[in-house]
């Protein structure tokens, strides 16, 4: 029977063995203590020295940090533990003893540590978050399949761009230019078409030549779309789906959220409905705050900050300038010049998590917004085909992961949110 960590409390008062790493070591002479970790979880080993064999004892003498192992041992409840158990050691047999590690508690500075990520995930900190990005995804997939919405794939390489190409990865495929994809919603509307309601989720990548601690250049974004949904359905559904992820990571992962050390009471609050502002709002607001911007510019991370701080919960800020958003959304029926689109921003300083619109799906309208954009080419034509056979109102969003996983992990840059992160300085390891 593979046991593993996190399943010790199945075996209190029982011997167990398992395979492990060592996490840390002390010694008070007469007992060692072994600070085990085998990917499901942390144990303290207490190996005695009058209670254990020479060979034992020297085996877990000998042990260096990150030196693997079978640890055998008598499963104890502990209730100083943060888990809850704790192991009487009986048996050390080693597999392979370490040189040096790289990474020690002592402190490191960020690029030895991002040099090392491949390492430095093995820490409790890196290690929660992963945890906690695990059940993010889990929390998602669990969301929509209640829901109803059907899983489709988009393509990774594109000959066409949603939102222009300025940012985005050219490359050749064959004879023909392609792009590294930025988005898979438009393959989601084509796919809403057939199945009603479906999300994609996979990686996107945007060649953006930022250095802030909210972006990447290769992220991972869950874009769902929806027929037969209009602006203010789809926010309803984005607020939902957001509670939903949240409340599950506070039921199902309270061990890594104390590990990060984050405040469960901000999380708590995070429950549907969410406020809303418009965009005039939210700029009148600002420049009443003192922040010069004017109607029509979009708002940077300062903006959005500021506007943020004012709830404790997520905000959206709805109907930007159709000026400053892309091509596809609807114009607002009583105001042409704003979109019926949104932005939902999170709390604490986290920046846009969420974007999302209702789409046009007036034929003669979409033409209009392909000449104004010059979309001729026809790589596009397949897009407007949607219009052409069996138009419907419909809409959709887009979440970012990194910036969801470090919003709710409380993780200061998203560098720290995804395993192997592509900066744009970085692409080692």
């Amino acid at each position: 029977m593979n046991i593993t960590i996190s399943k010790l409390g199945q075996y209190v008062g029982q011997e167990v063995t398992f395979g492990a790493w060592l996490f840390q070591k002390r010694s008070s002479g007469k007992i060692q203590f072994l600070q085990l970790r085998d990917g499901t979880g942390f144990v303290q080993g207490v190996v005695v020295k009058s209670e254990v064999s020479e060979e034992t004892w020297n085996n877990g003498k000998e042990l260096t940090q990150e030196s693997s192992l079978y640890v055998t041992g008598i499963v104890r409840e502990e209730e100083r533990a943060p888990s809850g158990y704790e192991l009487t050691v009986t048996g050390v047999e080693p597999i392979q003893i370490t040189e040096e590690y790289p990474i020690t508690p002592k402190e490191h500075g960020t690029e030895f540590l991002m040099d090392h990520r491949h390492l430095w995930l093995r820490s409790k900190r890196q290690h929660a978050i992963m945890k906690v990005r695990h059940e993010v995804i889990r929390a998602m997939h669990e969301f929509f399949h209640e829901n109803e919405f059907v899983k489709v794939d988009a393509p990774i390489l594109t000959s066409s761009a949603a939102e222009g190409t300025t940012d985005l990865f050219h490359t050749k495929y064959f004879d023909n230019d392609a792009y590294l994809s930025q988005t898979g919603q438009l393959y989601m509307e084509a796919a809403a078409m057939a199945l009603g309601k479906v999300y994609s989720f996979g990686p996107t990548f945007r060649a953006e030549k930022s250095k802030t601690r909210r972006h990447l250049i290769e992220f991972w974004m869950i874009e769902p779309e929806m027929a037969f949904m209009d602006h203010e359905q789809n926010l309803e559904v984005q607020e939902q789906f957001v509670a939903h992820v949240v409340q599950s990571v506070i039921k199902n992962c309270p061990l890594e959220l104390k590990t990060l050390g984050r405040d469960i009471s901000k999380l708590e609050n995070i429950t549907a409905p969410f406020p809303r502002i418009t965009y005039d709002e939210a700029i009148a607001f600002l420049q009443e705050n003192g922040h010069e911007i004017e109607w029509g510019e979009d708002f940077g991370a300062p903006h959005e900050t500021a506007i943020a701080e004012h709830y404790d919960k997520p905000v959206f800020i709805t109907h930007y300038p159709a000026e400053i958003k892309a091509f596809y959304m609807k114009p607002d029926p009583n105001r042409p010049e704003v979109v019926l689109c949104a932005d939902l921003i999170a709390p604490e300083g986290y920046g846009e998590i969420i974007g999302g619109s209702q789409r046009i799906d007036d034929p003669e309208l979409m033409v209009e917004r392909y000449k104004e954009h010059d979309l001729t080419d026809e790589s596009y034509q397949w897009y407007m085909d949607l219009r052409k056979y069996g138009t419907v109102p419909h809409s959709g969003f887009g979440l970012g992961l990194e910036r969801t996983v470090a919003w709710i992990t409380g993780t200061e840059h998203v560098r720290e949110s995804i395993p192997f992160p592509r900066l744009l300085n970085r692409l080692y390891p």
